[in-house]
């Protein structure tokens, strides 16, 4: 037990545990809307919207959180406001303001000398660098919108699988709809120090990818996601320890092995169950 224990010895890696599993869970349960919703593109292109952002916040000696967090939701409603209409498609409007952002981000920051020292934890993560206040700031915005995602639990499941129901029973559609990307914005924001913006739109979508080869159900998948989310964060940080990797990029690869297990041993639905039905 010596090799589970040694690593939570030091203070860095205790921080690091509980933000990677908080921002495990709650990436695995919002990303289940990602998934059943088919908005991967979007969860990407959000995660990379909030570099402008990052660098304003930066140049104005600001707080990088905050400055990610209002790029993230101004392009969450700008996707919104664009595809309302119906005169540009959804995913039309992701891939203008994804690379309008993006460019405005990469201006901005090859306009700071120091970028590639100062600011590479935001496209890679950092998580054993997260400090008590940050760890109290993640799990707040966590505990919010999961309790959010709790309330409209009910709402959501019908936008996201019957629209036209939704219309039918007055739902108030686009409200859900720009809620729900809120939403979206803020996982990907509190995730930027787990993860980084690189890695945040895997953690999005390979938890809930898992889990819905596990569950027919989005309350059952929504609880193997988080579990799903939650182990790989703990066994990447393990691996990261023991094998000197990055700590974001080992807890992406841990998902992705659970996620081929399921794939290939998944009942009714997995590879290995299919071919031997066939």
């Amino acid at each position: 037990m010596s090799w589970l224990l040694e690593p939570l010895g030091y203070g860095f890696m205790q921080r690091g545990m509980a933000a990677a599993v908080i921002v495990g869970i709650l990436c695995s349960v919002v990303g289940c809307y990602v998934v059943v919703r088919s908005m991967a593109f979007l969860g990407d292109a959000m995660a990379h919207a909030i570099l402008p952002g990052v660098a304003v916040a930066y140049l104005l000696q600001g707080n990088l959180m905050l400055g990610a967090l209002v790029a993230a939701i101004a392009v969450a409603l700008g996707i919104g406001f664009l595809s309302r209409s119906g005169m540009v498609r959804e995913d039309t409007a992701i891939g203008i303001l994804f690379a309008a952002a993006l460019s405005l981000g990469v201006a901005l920051i090859s306009s700071i000398q120091t970028y590639a020292v100062d600011l590479t934890h935001i496209l890679f993560g950092n998580v054993l660098g997260v400090t008590v206040s940050d760890l109290w700031l993640t799990g707040g915005l966590a505990l919010i919108v999961l309790a959010l995602v709790f309330v409209f639990f009910k709402p959501f499941l019908v936008v996201s699988f019957d629209p036209v129901l939704a219309a039918t029973l007055r739902l108030p559609v686009e409200l859900l709809r720009n809620l729900l990307l809120i939403l979206l914005a803020l996982t990907i924001v509190v995730s930027l120090q787990a993860v980084g913006v690189g890695l945040v739109a895997a953690m999005l979508v390979t938890p809930g990818a898992t889990a819905y080869l596990l569950a027919r159900r989005l309350s059952t998948m929504m609880i193997w996601a988080g579990i799903v989310g939650g182990f790989s964060s703990m066994a990447g940080l393990y691996l990261s320890y023991y094998a000197n990797i990055a700590s974001g990029a080992a807890i992406v690869l841990v998902a992705t092995a659970l996620f081929l297990l399921a794939f290939l041993f998944a009942p009714r639905r997995g590879w290995l169950w299919r071919a031997l039905k066939r």
